[in-house]
């Protein structure tokens, strides 16, 4: 990857044609472009590299591998802080499309980011998330391995969410390299080249105050040690919002909420 790649990856060898319906990124809102990177690089040991989209974007890398996309126009734009799972999709015009048939929202585009097309859009209850048409990081498979665990779906229905999510992005449709949906634990559980990449879980409230359980996208990122990100995310001035031996819900100094798991839980 070039050092002035654009938004939300890198030049690759891999389209969304490949993985599509599969979750292929995950991207920051923040306000404070400098102490996002101070928290998240002293959490999860990321480093920076620019973007052609200007001083406001950054890529994070984890050894070397691209893995999330950081932009601090919360405040400039009026937008939420926030993580987004964003899925790949052969035609971010046609999935668009496919959600307001369906009654979700469309947000932001389908707009072009070289070397593709992104859309931010909402669910039929509000979750937020994003779809990419185009090239990929440069190895799907590292991006898996070197960032999230999975994501996971909080909402009011799961079985209704995941025929919501299903139809616009073709899971379990047959076709070559779709997504696989299995019912695991009381779950639904989402599977790409048999990998665990995303699951569905009912609970969430609707008109809860805490936007920890009202319907949302959680992204969960791999650790080794989930009680030290927990004290480094104290210290530099997150908080905890739960925590047990292998898992603990953080929130960064700006409000965003993600998840730590440890690695064995993988």
């Amino acid at each position: 990857m070039n050092q002035d790649s654009t938004f939300p990856g890198a030049p690759d060898v891999v389209s969304t044609r490949s993985v599509f319906g599969s979750p292929c990124w995950v991207s920051l809102t923040s306000r404070d472009l400098q102490a996002t990177q101070d928290f998240y690089g002293a959490l999860l040991g990321w480093q920076w590299r620019n973007v052609k989209l200007g001083d406001h974007f950054r890529i994070a890398l984890a050894n070397g591998v691209p893995v999330a996309g950081i932009a601090a126009v919360a405040s400039m734009w009026q937008m939420a802080v926030a993580w987004t799972p964003y899925f790949a999709v052969p035609d971010a015009d046609v999935a668009a499309a496919r959600a307001r048939e369906r009654g979700g929202t469309v947000a932001v585009g389908p707009l072009s980011f070289p070397p593709g097309r992104a859309a931010l859009l909402a669910d039929r209850d509000g979750a937020t998330f994003g779809i990419w048409e185009g090239k990929l990081v440069s190895n799907w498979e590292a991006w898996r391995q070197a960032a999230p665990t999975f994501i996971r779906l909080h909402t009011r229905n799961a079985f209704d969410s995941a025929i919501f999510y299903g139809e616009i992005l073709e899971w379990a449709s047959g076709l070559p390299g779709c997504c696989e949906v299995e019912y695991e634990g009381g779950e639904v559980v989402l599977r790409s080249r048999g990998d665990v990449v995303a699951r569905i879980d009912s609970g969430a409230v609707e008109s809860a105050p805490d936007p920890s359980v009202r319907p949302h996208w959680q992204i969960h990122f791999a650790v080794d040690d989930v009680t030290a990100c927990a004290r480094t995310a104290e210290k530099r001035g997150g908080s905890v919002l739960r925590e047990d031996e292998n898992e603990a819900i953080l929130r960064d100094p700006d409000g965003a909420q993600f998840t730590v798991t440890s690695r064995s839980e993988r």
